[in-house]
């Protein structure tokens, strides 16, 4: 079976008669992102697409035109393609929010290969499973980002991954690709990938162990960036400020630098998300929109009203990746003088927005209404049934740009998809009349921390594997600042050596851990709360209820 034939078989698609009704009504487009980013070259060539605000070998700022983007795609994917790198064939992609990110992925596209979207977060334990599961025959990363040398990461990562057979590394000492691109002697041709077929995988926030993998398709992803482009106004004109990791769905594609790359607009790197740095490029290169989650969102107004930056040229900030507090929300315009848009949505799919012309009372307190009139929702109890408008329920949605199954996992599929083929999101809401919706809470076992979903069982999976440690649940509390943070109650094997909080958090930060999941708190306790047929019940370790800590805080 060769690789293209293999990734249909492990990615479920849409039943052909939802796929023709969605190709009908136009949503489907038959466009791919190779082809996507050739048409911008073309039409507009000497139109700046990127801004490194430090990418330049100086460290000062660099700008990509579309015609050298579209170039520099051409020539890696030639390079690539020359060391046997084709069409299904998984590439893990770990690079912060430098250009050479866009550079990568184009030239993925661009052959049929596929990006399998990492965080610079990420450590050996998340990087080793995602090239392992993919069967990933490279791996792309820096050299250095914020102190940690990725080269280091990288030779673990080979020991441990036998399919790897390539590390490439961005900001060597030879430069970056320099001994990689290969000019072609014409553009690479578009033959290769077709619209429905797969373009990328993306990591999901999964409540079960490491994440699982969303398969996105050239035209369902597409239509979700042109959706986006017109609730969000997003045009050749505008300047899209990526703050989040440029990997992340919320930054990529809502709108994202994806959606305002579709636009022929212009996308700008921010290297940190603290205020003194964003503000300086908000000012410098006359940013009109970004996305935030609620922490940075909170920090940016505080500082806002005692910046010197003007930053009269913002026009829409989108906060998303995690619930806006209605009195956060209020606090946007008047702190930084532009419209707010609450964005809900997730990298499996459906994606809400309040629309621009909202009413304040609707902006502030619902997280918006779908993109597509084809996204079809649910609110249903426990057993499914669907509840009337205003009740809180368990969400069920699909249409044309959610998925129909995570990439190679058929358990997985059958608990968080129904036979009809709508997914169960995990999110508790309830729908207004006017179709926008509110997010209540979660059933899933996760958490979200300002913004980066962890699931508990990874990280208890972690902590299980210290010696003096006889069992560990990680829940959810309640933080001011990131929402929720993560709190691990262990009870310790008896007669074993003491074990304090310390060990614990340097125990899973040492096995690779990403440092976001580190626990918060670690709380040690003689027992366990249990439900009637005696399974832990999480629910009161996260409430008052929770058992009083033991010694070790």
């Amino acid at each position: 079976m060769t690789p293209a034939e293999l990734v249909e078989t492990e990615a479920p698609a849409w039943p052909e008669e939802f796929a023709a009704r969605y190709r009908a009504a136009g949503w489907w487009q038959g466009e791919t992102f190779g082809k996507m980013l050739r048409d911008r070259a073309e039409a507009h060539p000497d139109r700046i697409a990127v801004v490194d605000p430090t990418g330049g070998s100086d460290g000062g700022r660099r700008t990509w035109t579309y015609g050298e983007l579209d170039r520099r795609a051409d020539r890696l994917a030639s390079g690539l393609v020359a060391r046997g790198i084709g069409r299904g064939d998984k590439v893990v992609v770990q690079l912060p929010n430098v250009a050479e990110f866009f550079e990568v992925i184009f030239a993925l596209f661009r052959i049929g290969a596929l990006p399998v979207f990492a965080l610079p977060a990420h450590r050996r334990s998340e990087i080793v499973y995602f090239c392992t599961f993919t069967q990933a025959v490279a791996y792309v990363i820096p050299a250095e980002h914020e102190g940690f040398d990725y080269r280091t990461l990288a030779a673990v990562v080979c020991a441990e991954a036998p399919s790897l057979k390539h590390v490439f590394v961005a900001g060597g000492d030879a430069g970056y690709f320099e001994d990689l691109a290969e000019v072609p002697a014409e553009p690479i041709g578009l033959g290769g990938p077709a619209s429905h077929e797969l373009a990328f995988l993306q990591l999901s926030g999964g409540s079960t162990g490491v994440p699982k993998l969303i398969p996105r398709t050239h035209d369902d992803y597409i239509y979700s960036l042109r959706g986006s482009n017109e609730i969000c106004a997003v045009n050749e004109n505008s300047v899209y400020l990526c703050v989040l990791p440029a990997a992340h769905n919320f930054p990529l594609s809502s709108p994202g630098s994806l959606g305002t790359l579709y636009a022929g607009g212009r996308v700008v790197l921010c290297p940190q998300p603290v205020p003194d740095v964003a503000f300086r490029l908000i000012e410098s290169e006359g940013v009109t929109i970004t996305g935030l989650v609620p922490p940075l969102a909170i920090v940016w107004t505080e500082a806002a009203p005692r910046s010197a930056y003007d930053l009269g040229s913002l026009e829409v900030l989108l906060v998303g990746g995690a619930k806006f507090s209605e009195e956060a929300a209020r606090r946007v315009r008047p702190a930084l003088g532009c419209t707010l848009q609450q964005v809900f949505g997730m990298a499996e799919g459906l994606v809400n927005y309040t629309r621009l012309d909202d009413p304040l009372e609707t902006v502030v307190t619902t997280q918006g209404r779908p993109i597509s009139p084809d996204d079809e929702i649910r609110v249903v109890d426990d057993q499914d049934n669907d509840l009337p408008i205003g009740s809180t329920g368990h969400l069920l949605t699909r249409g044309p740009y959610t998925i129909r199954g995570y990439w190679n996992a058929p358990e997985h599929n059958v608990r968080s998809f129904t036979e009809d083929g709508f997914y169960r999101t995990g999110d508790v809401v309830r729908l207004t009349e006017s179709g926008h919706l509110v997010v209540e809470g979660r059933a899933k076992d996760q958490i979200n921390r300002g913004g980066e979903k962890i699931a508990a069982e990874e990280v208890e999976n972690h902590i299980l594997a210290h010696p003096s440690v006889h069992d560990a649940n990680v829940v959810a509390e309640a933080d001011p600042y990131l929402g929720e943070r993560t709190c691990a109650y262990v009870i310790v094997r008896p007669n074993t050596e003491p074990l304090r909080a310390f060990d614990v958090k340097k125990f899973v930060r040492d096995r690779g851990l990403a440092a976001y999941k580190v626990p918060d708190r670690v709380v040690f306790v003689d027992t366990f709360p249990k439900t009637g047929v005696g399974k832990v019940s999480k629910n009161d370790l996260r409430t008052a209820a929770a058992p009083p800590p033991g010694p070790g805080r």
